[in-house]
């Protein structure tokens, strides 16, 4: 056989057994239950390794439900809920499953509260019964017999897994990339039709970072820049002090209401979970923005007594102000489990901006040595003239 004949029937081997070892998981349609339980409709959810199997009895609104979970390789837990009054977490009524340090397996309904939730046992909103679970061959699967209220077929559906501490489950992942944000939607048992919505919460803490970022973060250090080293230039007299008041007026208006309003939106939001230093360095922020407007509108005339104690508090406060907002942006970074290229492109910006101020600093400071020794020679040459 021709050596080319045999390298392309190897290829043709390779091909198909990375085809198949490439090959997606069996749609849950294809899925046999080892107990004869038989769900005649299915869904393969789109995060978390997940689907959900249901036998909907319209006459009675009741739903049997199974709720299962592959790629099991760790102690974990597992938990599918139906929210009745929202589409969030904050509401939904969840029946929790998880192995117990002594290899025995939990299972018991959970009514969410609060975001600070540790998945405690309580009774749901609504009738439930049959609940029990399984853990074997790397899948878990819930199931559970429910009535739904209200007559009505579509309920907003939550799925999540997270990791365990001892007997205690612990909060799951909750960086905006993570499949866990993005594992809810509503659910039509009649039709079968799922749709995935992503959380409110979400959406506004990313309002929330990114307005902080570029006000208290960008534009506020920024505005000092143009301030210290522009004005030095006469040509840009009063251009400097315009850009300079621009760029304040627009980081406040960005942080100081509209961050700082997401920010009461997002404590609101999340009962239970405090992050204290964060909160506080962000009122604080607010409050040293504030007083630098209304300082700036009461600001003594440039020959007035007062003049120096205000140019002190404005240096003091706008420094501080600046040095807080970048310490309470890395804060903010690490609450959100933000991206690490959030985190290498605002550092980036940054030292841009440190960059930018030691040029012009060094840059003023060696044309002003050079101003005073060119006024000090004609000093001296002038005196000479006049004595000769």
């Amino acid at each position: 056989m021709a050596r080319s004949e045999i390298l392309m029937i190897t290829f043709f081997f390779v091909f198909c057994s990375i085809s198949c070892m490439a090959q997606p998981p069996p749609p849950c349609e294809t899925y046999k239950f080892l107990n004869n339980k038989h769900f005649p409709s299915c869904s393969d959810l789109p995060v978390l390794s997940s689907s959900l199997h249901w036998n909907y009895h319209p006459s009675s609104n009741r739903v049997d439900v199974a709720f299962r979970h592959t790629g099991v390789s760790d102690r974990r837990w597992i938990a599918w809920a139906i929210n009745p009054t929202s589409a969030g977490m904050v509401g939904s009524q969840a029946i929790v499953s998880f192995p117990r340090t002594d290899g025995s397996l939990a299972v018991y309904t959970s009514p969410i509260t609060s975001y600070g939730t540790r998945l405690e046992q309580g009774n749901l909103s609504f009738p439930v019964w049959d609940v029990s679970a399984t853990n074997q061959n790397n899948e878990m699967i819930i199931y559970a017999s429910l009535e739904l209220q209200g007559n009505i077929s579509t309920v907003n559906h939550l799925w999540q897994v997270g990791p365990m501490s001892e007997n205690t489950p612990m909060m799951h992942s909750v960086a905006p990339s993570s499949p866990n944000v993005k594992s809810m939607g509503s659910l039509d048992f009649l039709s079968g039709r799922i749709t995935t919505t992503r959380s409110s919460s979400a959406t506004v803490k990313n309002i929330h970072g990114i307005l902080n970022t570029v006000s208290w973060g960008i534009l506020m250090p920024t505005g000092a820049i143009i301030a210290r080293h522009l004005k030095k230039f006469q040509s840009a007299d009063p251009l400097w002090f315009y850009l300079h008041v621009s760029c304040q007026l627009l980081a406040y208006i960005l942080g100081g209401l509209g961050g700082f309003v997401t920010g009461i939106v997002l404590g609101k939001r999340s009962h239970g979970i405090e992050h204290s230093s964060h909160k506080i360095i962000g009122i604080v922020l607010f409050c040293l923005a504030t007083a630098q407007v209304f300082g700036g509108m009461v600001r003594p005339d440039k020959d007035s007594k007062y003049r120096p104690f205000f140019n002190w508090f404005h240096f003091l406060v706008g420094y501080s102000t600046i040095i807080l907002g970048i310490i309470n942006i890395y804060k903010g970074f690490g609450i959100f489990h933000a991206a690490e290229s959030w985190w290498y492109a605002y550092s980036a910006v940054i030292v841009a901006l440190g960059c930018i101020a030691l040029g012009l600093e060094a840059y003023t400071r060696v044309k002003g040595r050079k101003s005073n020794t060119s006024d000090s020679s004609n000093k001296c040459t002038s005196i000479e003239t006049e004595e000769v």
